[in-house]
């Protein structure tokens, strides 16, 4: 075999491989649908927060929604259960205007590399269902979506009604995590006593 056949052999076997590695890519790429969230900025996710709400159709507590300033770690952390901020770019959470009740939405608008999966099973695990002391929330669902983080907690049907709501804004979601709260139990010293039989 002269050398020339050996050249044109070699190109052919990296023009396959290439052509094999670059279809394989494509194929990836577009095994998972895109999302149906386009978010910029904290008004993007407010007005986001405003369109989950116009699909749920059960009452709602009075819910103010805010942008969390992103140099307040301690409230950022409160409100999503991350500890790590290097890779959010805006936070906006929709709670009673009462903290007597058990009800939270977060969402995270993520930064561009950011492991959006990683950060709504961070924060399903680690956010406290019970950071209002005198109620606690009895079911925690979060999902990404694109750069989105969505983390809904309350009694279970509002939550996962609300948790839908986001689903279908979003038409594609990734893994999607759901937490029950444990029950607490009190001291003894706490419970009253029973009455004795008679």
């Amino acid at each position: 075999m002269n050398k020339t056949v050996k050249i044109i052999i070699a190109v052919a076997v990296i023009v396959v491989a290439v052509v094999a590695i670059l279809v394989g890519v494509f194929a990836f790429n577009n095994s998972k649908p895109a999302s149906n969230l386009t978010v910029s900025s904290a008004e993007d996710l407010t007005a986001l927060v405003d369109q989950i709400y116009a699909g749920v159709s059960i009452e709602m507590p009075m819910l103010m929604t805010q942008e969390l300033d992103m140099t307040d770690a301690e409230t950022v952390k409160y409100f999503t259960g991350l500890e790590n901020l290097d890779n959010i770019e805006y936070v906006v959470a929709s709670e009673p205007m009462m903290s007597s009740q058990a009800y939270s939405m977060v969402l995270v608008k993520a930064k561009e590399g950011a492991d959006v999966e990683a950060m709504a099973k961070s924060m399903n695990e680690n956010i406290d269902e019970r950071k209002w002391i005198c109620v606690t929330a009895e079911k925690i669902y979060s999902v990404a979506s694109g750069d989105v983080v969505c983390l809904v907690m309350s009694n279970a049907d509002t939550a996962k009604t609300v948790y839908e709501s986001f689903k279908t804004l979003a038409g594609s979601v990734g893994e999607e995590y759901e937490r029950t709260a444990e029950e607490v139990e009190l001291p003894e010293d706490m419970l009253m006593d029973q009455p004795a039989a008679m």
